[in-house]
């Protein structure tokens, strides 16, 4: 009998297991729409990357025990130092006379109180130190897949689509999309940059730390950029796209025009034939 309980949805916080199973089906479209295509391959490395990124999310939610093992031992250490050098001092102190060698001793005692101090607050950061260097690798890692993003859609123009009777020359790309494969396209990479937007954002789920968030910040801002140059894109595909229907509807609007035009005196001739027949009988005929 299985006692394991299911696991329901959570609709505040982002799960990199759903993020990774959207980045599949994203890879199974692109490879039925687009086989063997360049996109399909960084699709491909979208999924290596969610993946690294459950292991790198371990580590930024877990202690990274290295770290604040030596973290400690430094402390330790520290405070042993001081001891050692407060002892001989407090001995010491016993045989200061006058008032200026107690105000140099004093001043003395709190410069080294504030330098164990400041060794102190910077040991304990060390592993912070240590999780933000690897979430910031992981951010680089998809600042640079955005980029390539881009670079694949950089020469999806719709112009091609507009003007297929312009000139080409020697050194024009092949282009042999139709206006829905590049409407496609267009999606599939707007699809891809909000999946790597959702991964960046991963790392400030649960990492309070303001650098990251900064860099966090950059790759949502570079992937919303990059998301409205497809969008205006798009715009100019679905714009051409009316006017092309717009153009068509007017056209069959006036063709029926013309044919109930045409048809109009035929039945007005027909309608004028049969009167003069019923007016003038046939010479012999006889009335019935």
């Amino acid at each position: 009998m299985n006692d394991r309980k299911p696991r329901t949805a959570t609709y505040n916080r982002l799960e990199v297991d759903r993020i990774l199973a959207t980045a599949k089906q994203l890879e199974q479209r692109i490879e039925e729409r687009f086989p063997g295509s360049g996109l399909k391959g960084i699709a491909t490395e979208l999924i290596g990357v969610a993946g690294r990124g459950q292991q790198r999310l371990d580590r930024l939610h877990g202690p990274l025990w290295s770290r604040r093992g030596v973290a400690i031992g430094g402390i330790v250490i520290l405070v042993l130092l001081a001891v050692l050098a407060v002892v001989p001092a407090f001995r010491a102190s016993q045989e200061i006379g006058s008032r200026a060698d107690v105000f140099q001793a004093t001043t003395a005692f709190i410069d080294e109180l504030v330098l164990l101090g400041i060794a102190i607050v910077y040991l304990m950061g060390h592993e912070g130190r240590g999780k933000r260097s690897v979430a910031l690798a992981a951010l680089y890692e998809l600042r640079s897949m955005a980029h390539v993003i881009d670079m694949h859609q950089l020469t999806k123009d719709p112009e091609h689509i507009l003007y297929r009777r312009a000139a080409s020359t020697e050194s024009s790309l092949s282009r042999r999309m139709t206006r829905f494969e590049l409407g496609r396209y267009l999606d599939y990479c707007s699809e891809m940059l909000s999946l790597v937007s959702k991964m960046a954002a991963l790392h400030v789920q649960d990492l309070r730390d303001p650098v990251v968030l900064g860099a966090v910040r950059d790759v949502e801002s570079l992937t919303g950029n990059l998301q409205n140059k497809i969008w205006q894109k798009k715009q100019i595909l679905d714009a051409s796209l009316a006017r092309r229907v717009k153009r068509s509807a007017a056209g069959l609007s006036a063709a029926r025009a013309e044919s109930r035009t045409a048809s109009e005196p035929s039945a007005a001739n027909a309608t004028k034939a049969v009167v003069q027949a019923a007016e003038n009988p046939i010479p012999g005929s006889k009335p019935r």
